[in-house]
């Protein structure tokens, strides 16, 4: 046998050790980062369901007590009942009309031709608005509703929603409605097709993967709302769930640290519920059969 086969073994060896132990610490490193994702709402979760005994005394990492008082507190003394209505109401009702202007905006856009070369300073000036923070509006905004008389009710955050989330979708879409191949919607306007008809039952199926993804964007930004919500909504009984949490947060309530935790639980569950819902739609658009020649 010749000497250089031993050396051969010896180099398999310790390729077949490397690959054998490159799952176990990619395991563990997936692992940690895990943990450290997803322990501050286990945290929150924990002292959500503590009592106030314990969370007074010192907080262990496994809970040694169990009580739901703090949910009930929330809706029988912090009104958080109605902030969630109000937080439903304001969330879809800004992401329907987001995405009926934004997916419109962006398909004419994508789709027509503009003489001097507007096309493209259109696209820029559209995401402009998104660029700025919010803050940025919020004089302009205040003057007109409140000329309009609406301050104090849920209409302004709504239409701030909408403000800010149609630039996004519209820049977000774009690029999808170009990359279609233009010969599904030649062939639809052959057979017959109305304008509404080939952008319901072509474009829209196409795309449904972007509009996945860019409704969860939209959704958790519309839930989350509080710059706006705070300055113009100056009534109790239309407060969202940002404005709620932020009260239940004040002096007087300092000490209420579980009811604080139950209500960030409470606050983060439509979001994920949604996420989880879009996602299936997601999934379900990127695996669905492609155009085949």
């Amino acid at each position: 046998m010749s000497n250089n086969s031993v050396p051969r073994r010896t180099a398999s060896t310790a390729s077949r050790k490397k690959r054998s132990i490159w799952p176990v610490v990619r395991g563990i490193i997936i692992a940690v980062l895990l943990v450290y994702t997803l322990f501050p709402i286990y945290w929150l979760i924990s002292i959500s369901l503590r009592t106030d005994a314990e969370i007074g005394q010192g907080l262990s990492l496994l809970p040694s007590s169990f009580t739901l008082s703090h949910f009930v507190s929330l809706f029988e003394k912090g009104g958080f009942g109605a902030a969630l209505v109000n937080s439903f109401e304001v969330t879809f009702l800004s992401l329907l009309f987001s995405l009926v202007f934004g997916l419109c905006c962006a398909y004419v856009i994508a789709r027509s031709r503009f003489r001097f070369g507007f096309k493209r300073p259109l696209t820029f000036w559209t995401l402009l608005v998104r660029m700025l923070p919010p803050v940025a509006y919020t004089i302009p905004l205040y003057i007109m509703f409140s000329k309009m008389g609406v301050l104090g009710t849920k209409f302004p955050v709504i239409m701030a929603c909408i403000f800010i989330d149609v630039p996004l979708i519209v820049w977000f879409m774009i690029s999808f409605y170009q990359d279609m191949p233009v010969e599904m919607e030649e062939s639809a306007k052959i057979d017959g097709a109305t304008e509404f008809q080939l952008f319901r039952k072509i474009v829209i199926p196409l795309v449904a993967p972007a509009i996945a993804a860019i409704s969860m964007l939209s959704f958790m930004y519309a839930w989350n709302e509080y710059t706006y919500s705070v300055i113009f909504v100056q009534t109790s009984q239309n407060y969202t769930v940002p404005l709620a949490l932020a009260v239940l947060n004040t002096e007087d309530n300092l000490m209420q640290f579980g009811r604080v935790a139950a209500g960030g639980v409470l606050s983060v569950l439509p979001s994920a519920l949604f996420v989880i819902f879009a996602q299936n739609y997601l999934i379900a658009g990127l695996s669905s059969g492609a155009v085949k020649e």
